[in-house]
């Protein structure tokens, strides 16, 4: 049985790449190409592909939207993730939009062709060494209000602003703020909002 696949991945150069080395194999077969997240619904419902590999960052909508939609749209499609984001707070969002894989774009190129076999077979496929990067990235340090004014700040919104939507003063903002830059060793606000970001302890 050839296993049909829809590519989704805007990098021009990179997708020719995946083609190339994916139709080297005599059971894979893509079927549908697209660079633009908001296609891959439509290009999925028009071909029926069997997995659908998705990068994370796509133009129109982001990879792990589009995965979501599509897991709602055509269940019986598999979504194998393909990032260069090797990031535990990445792979927890991932899982929880029921990808069946997710895999790193430096991986060694056969893996690639493993893990769609995988997915299209039913199983989970995820790369080791995140598994293990995102139990060793441990539990949130923060508080549930520390998480949510980081959140808020990570919007763009301002102390004040922030202040009048969690019912606080603007100096007690600033001093939640101020506690959660020192709580994860960061530089600054701008750098606890990456630090918490890419641990995943802001969803």
């Amino acid at each position: 049985m050839v296993i049909r696949i829809l590519l989704a991945e805007d990098m021009h150069m990179v997708r020719g790449a995946l083609v190339a080395l994916l139709d080297l194999e005599d059971d894979l077969s893509v079927v549908a190409e697209t660079d633009r997240g908001d296609q891959v619904v439509p290009k999925a419902l028009e071909t029926r592909p069997d997995v659908a590999i998705i990068d994370i960052d796509l133009p129109g909508l982001d990879g792990l939207t589009a995965a979501r939609l599509l897991d709602a749209e055509l269940p019986q499609c598999r979504t194998l993730i393909l990032t260069s984001l090797g990031r535990p707070g990445t792979l927890r969002r991932a899982l929880e939009a029921k990808v069946s894989g997710f895999l790193l774009k430096d991986a060694p190129p056969h893996r690639l062709a493993e893990a769609v076999r995988g997915v299209a077979a039913g199983r989970r496929v995820v790369d080791p060494q995140l598994v293990l990067d995102a139990f060793d990235s441990g539990e949130s340090p923060l508080t549930p209000r520390e998480a949510e004014v980081l959140r808020a700040a990570a919007g763009g919104a301002e102390a004040g602003e922030i202040a009048a939507a969690l019912h606080l003063s603007a100096g007690t903002v600033r001093n939640y703020l101020t506690t959660v830059v020192t709580k994860l060793g960061a530089r600054n606000r701008i750098d606890a909002i990456r630090i918490a970001a890419e641990s995943g302890w802001l969803l």
